[in-house]
């Protein structure tokens, strides 16, 4: 079987060619606009009949495609999530290929759950941000393309190569630079959320599976269990042996509340490190105050609570259905969350 794999490169996309270069049945062909690519192409500017051409020299079986952007402005994120996605299928439906499409989604396309729910394929999609719209768009224009197509929505990804300005990846550089520097309090805020963590290599073998199958629609692609980011973040402090405390900063006016660790007594002039997506920090990721700037203790008399803290529009709770990977495509998670954070973690403390 030949397989074309559209971003190779990225997150997702490097285990998925990992994956697929294991199966001595799979000849693999990587498109993407880098250089080591096999042949490059940006999606996002090339047009329909180019691409076109190549699928007729190349002729593949499979079109995986893991290409797309998680973060920009509207416009950035729809030329890559959207107009991508519109140019692939153009592309396949003018060839004579006759390849399955596989498209990698994503749970922000589905936004807000109800706390304590869980999302099957058929709730209907009203995504919280720009990123959960471009991708929903794309999701459409794959279903509506006529392609025999299978659309993966992934839910929270984890792992290895766990981007650093992830909510995950953030943590783990947070309680990386306390440990170097002997900080035996971690401050953090946004803990509250709780989302289904899947590991990347669980995400992979679902790709795998999509392409031999013949199972057309959405499917859903997470572990079936929602998990607070404050436990994450306690099972990533035991499997980094940190001993400190972890303070949330989310809360009630009127006081931090000690909800992790071994607290300690009130002391001057500590560090304070954080996860979140407004307010710059020294690696460069943006926060909101509220979620642990560097610097004095902040004023928790007067500190608001975050409403939305994981940046990707879905609110205070996500967890998947996965009973349809179940029956479709022969597929259950595998890995469970604590070794995808020891990873992780693993990723982190070479840093130290």
């Amino acid at each position: 079987m030949r397989v074309l794999l559209i971003g190779a490169n990225g997150y997702i996309g490097r285990f998925v060619a990992e994956r697929l270069l294991a199966d001595p049945a799979v000849q693999l062909t990587a498109l993407g606009r880098g250089d080591d690519a096999d042949v490059r192409f940006d999606l996002a500017s090339g047009s329909p009949g180019a691409l076109t051409r190549f699928l007729d020299a190349v002729h593949p079986g499979v079109v995986v495609n893991c290409a797309g952007a998680t973060r920009g402005g509207a416009r950035d994120l729809t030329r890559h999530n959207t107009v991508a996605v519109a140019t692939v299928c153009e592309a396949l439906r003018r060839s004579g290929c006759g390849a399955r499409l596989v498209q990698v989604g994503c749970s922000a396309e589905y936004g807000p759950s109800q706390p304590g729910s869980s999302t099957a394929e058929d709730a209907v999609p009203r995504p919280g941000g720009p990123y959960g719209v471009s991708k929903l768009a794309a999701t459409e224009l794959v279903l509506g393309s006529g392609l025999d197509a299978v659309v993966l929505r992934v839910f929270s990804p984890a792992g290895p190569g766990t981007p650093a300005g992830s909510p995950l990846g953030r943590l783990a550089e947070a309680m990386r630079r306390a440990m170097q520097s002997g900080d035996g309090e971690l401050r953090l805020g946004g803990l509250g959320a709780q989302r289904d963590f899947i590991d990347v290599r669980d995400v992979a073998r679902a790709v795998h599976a999509a392409s031999l199958s013949a199972a057309q629609g959405i499917i859903n692609i997470g572990s079936g269990r929602a998990v607070r980011l404050r436990d994450a973040a306690a099972t990533l402090a035991r499997v980094a042996g940190y001993g400190g405390a972890l303070h949330e900063l989310d809360g009630p006016p009127g006081g931090l509340r000690p909800t992790i660790g071994h607290p300690r007594g009130e002391s001057a002039g500590h560090r304070v490190d954080g996860i979140g997506h407004h307010r710059a920090d020294a690696l460069g990721h943006h926060r909101p105050e509220t979620l642990g700037h560097r610097g004095e203790r902040p004023d928790t008399e007067h500190a608001a609570p975050v409403a939305y803290p994981y940046p990707d529009g879905c609110g205070s709770w996500q967890q998947a259905d996965v009973r349809t990977a179940r029956d479709r495509l022969g597929w259950r998670p595998r890995i469970a969350l604590e070794e995808s954070l020891a990873d992780i973690w693993m990723e982190a403390a070479c840093r130290i």
